[in-house]
């Protein structure tokens, strides 16, 4: 399987991806990550925070967009370079997320591929948005 090479893609090109973001998806997280914050985590305390219940791991939600750009577009074999990120509003357990890339560069003499990333709750309110810069699987 291997996503799409520089010359098969054009600015404008786009795709998504989406998920449910539960407890478990967070407790996960925090496990692989080490990321035990004790605001996704533990509730009581969560009670006294500015949002005054758990959020997701903002990581978490960038993570979606790595699925987009390594599964989608360009897709499988794809190298990420760089990514720039601003956490916008919380996610929290049980909101729909939507990561979007879309592509605003093509660089084709670096085989880089600028892109727009974005992440939507199911309110369609922006939780996180950013750049990334990655360089799509070379031709077969």
């Amino acid at each position: 399987m291997s996503g799409k090479a520089i010359g098969n893609l054009k600015v404008g090109d786009n795709a998504k991806f989406t998920k449910t973001v539960s407890e478990t998806d967070i407790y996960l997280y925090a496990g692989i990550s080490g990321d035990f914050n004790p605001a996704h985590i533990n509730e009581e305390y969560a009670k006294n925070t500015f949002f005054k219940t758990r959020i997701a791991h903002g990581m978490l939600s960038a993570g979606f967009i790595s699925t987009v750009i390594g599964m989608k577009l360009p897709g499988p074999g794809t190298v990420y370079l760089d990514q720039s990120l601003k956490f916008l509003a919380p996610v929290r357990i049980g909101n729909t997320i939507t990561a979007r890339a879309e592509i605003v560069e093509i660089m084709a003499e670096k085989n880089k591929v600028r892109l727009k990333t974005t992440c939507t709750n199911q309110d369609e309110i922006v939780v996180l948005e950013g750049e990334a810069i990655v360089s799509p699987p070379k031709p077969t």
